[in-house]
């Protein structure tokens, strides 16, 4: 009988190496971008720093931890990063998410807020039908009673608020 060290089990999922390239690639270009926009605002010192002095002192920094992750993950191991089946669990969470952040533009950030409720309680909770409705609605009313009237923080509203006035 074999002990579980000696069992070999295969787990499937996304492998690491590709993430951490495609992350460095990508941290690169957002430190280029931070270069570009620096030296394009002047980043000498002209009897004091210029508009992107500092600025591009941190981009150069950026730059070069981005390098470094680049030339580490060919220098690692390739293990599994996240298994599909937790990719699988992070995508229900980001796809209610990136509904909401769509939303917003359109409907005004209170409605969205209720869509994503609906849908995120939905979709990753087990509630009952009637308690999801209700902080759906319960949750953007309070928000919007606190932010709005209260505090009067003007944050994205939609037709609906247009339509009460606000």
């Amino acid at each position: 009988m074999s002990s579980p060290d000696e069992t070999e089990t295969t787990v499937r999922g996304l492998s690491r190496r590709p993430v951490e390239i495609a992350t460095a690639i990508i941290l690169i270009a957002l430190a280029g971008v931070v270069l570009y926009d620096s030296y394009g605002r002047g980043a000498g010192w002209d009897g004091g720093p210029q508009n992107g002095f500092f600025p591009a002192r941190v981009g150069w920094i950026f730059l070069a931890a981005s390098l470094f992750i680049l030339f580490q993950s060919f220098r690692s191991e390739n293990t599994v990063f996240v298994t599909w089946e937790q990719l699988k669990q992070v995508t229900r969470v980001l796809g209610p998410l990136v509904l909401f952040v769509v939303l917003i533009q359109p409907l005004g950030l209170y409605v969205a807020s209720s869509i994503f409720i609906l849908v995120f309680m939905g979709v990753v909770a087990t509630s009952r039908w009637w308690s999801i409705a209700l902080t759906a609605i319960l949750v953007p009313v309070i928000c919007f009673w606190v932010f709005e009237l209260q505090f009067r923080v003007p944050l994205p509203k939609g037709p609906l608020e247009a339509a009460l006035g606000y």
